[in-house]
């Protein structure tokens, strides 16, 4: 992918994301007690209605990978920053190809027990509302109501050039007809956490990209937040409403490596709102935390289910 952007302004950016990815999140404090994590984060909800902050561990169970721990998407490689959508023809050429025959994984991929725990404590009035990291659409179709897709999802594509929206739908229809036979003979792959699926670069070079149908322009995107990209204002003033409104904290699934997540646990702990984390790895905000439950997602919230009587 390219590395080497001629507006030096354009470079820093892409090289500041860069930083981002290859973020590398070590254990830096003790977890909790199992035991009393348990009991703390019980309380959480009790005393609740919580804000859930969820991250890619929180599909693991649902087929998709997450991006930092072993195996994760970064040891295949690192994803595509907003300056190569932007600036780089051939680096979203070869997203697009990926992502034409990743949605169909995307699509057959279903929310796991956890999502479908979250959606029973939203129901009972323990959790105020969920911020997802997750480009997967997954809180959504589970069923939960009060819903912030912090990065946005892959159900439309955006023309960088003109700024028409396009439903994916539609546009993987184009892709297509304007791709006859494209799929055959690909086997199985494993979908990455932001929809594509690696391809081999002869593959990649058949494959024909479509135009917006608006302005022409090829410069188009899912209409998701890359490294390297801002979350547009709304969905920071949604977050805020929902986190002012909430006694505490919960995290889940993520190392908060990305500073869109880790910002909404600093306001958490500057308004005085305990921060709980449930995650089966190390995370950046484990020092500050309330409470450090290392533990698996799906076993733990079945664990929390029980002691809500839900």
């Amino acid at each position: 992918m390219h590395d080497s952007f001629q507006d030096p302004q354009i470079q820093r950016i892409h090289d500041s994301a860069l930083r981002s990815i290859a973020r590398v999140v070590n254990e830096t404090t003790h977890p909790t007690d199992p035991d009393q994590a348990q009991e703390q984060i019980a309380d959480q909800l009790k005393h609740g209605p919580a804000l859930v902050l969820t991250g890619a561990g929180m599909s693991t169970d649902s087929g998709v990978p997450d991006y930092r721990s072993p195996g994760g998407r970064l040891s295949n490689g690192r994803p595509m920053t907003y300056q190569e959508f932007a600036h780089d023809p051939v680096a979203s050429h070869r997203y697009w190809a990926r992502a034409y025959v990743g949605v169909k994984y995307m699509r057959a991929v279903d929310p796991n027990r956890s999502h479908y725990a979250l959606v029973e404590l939203e129901r009972a009035g323990a959790i105020n509302g969920i911020v997802t990291q997750n480009v997967d659409g997954l809180h959504a179709r589970a069923g939960t109501q009060s819903l912030v897709a912090l990065h946005g999802d892959m159900e439309t594509v955006t023309c960088l050039d003109c700024g028409y929206i396009e439903k994916r739908s539609l546009f993987d229809e184009r892709l297509a007809a304007a791709n006859p036979g494209y799929m055959d003979g690909l086997g199985d792959h494993q979908i990455n956490p932001d929809g594509d699926i690696e391809l081999p670069e002869d593959k990649v070079a058949e494959f024909h990209m479509v135009s917006c149908v608006n302005c022409g322009g090829r410069r188009l995107k899912p209409d998701v937040v890359y490294f390297g990209e801002s979350v547009p204002r709304p969905r920071r003033q949604a977050t805020a409403q929902l986190l002012a409104r909430a006694t505490s904290l919960l995290v889940v699934g993520s190392s908060l490596a990305v500073m869109s997540g880790y910002r909404i646990a600093i306001e958490a702990r500057k308004q005085g709102k305990p921060v709980g984390v449930i995650n089966g790895g190390p995370g950046r905000f484990d020092p500050k935390a309330t409470t450090v439950w290392r533990t698996r997602i799906a076993p733990a919230f079945d664990t929390l289910l029980d002691e809500l009587d839900l």
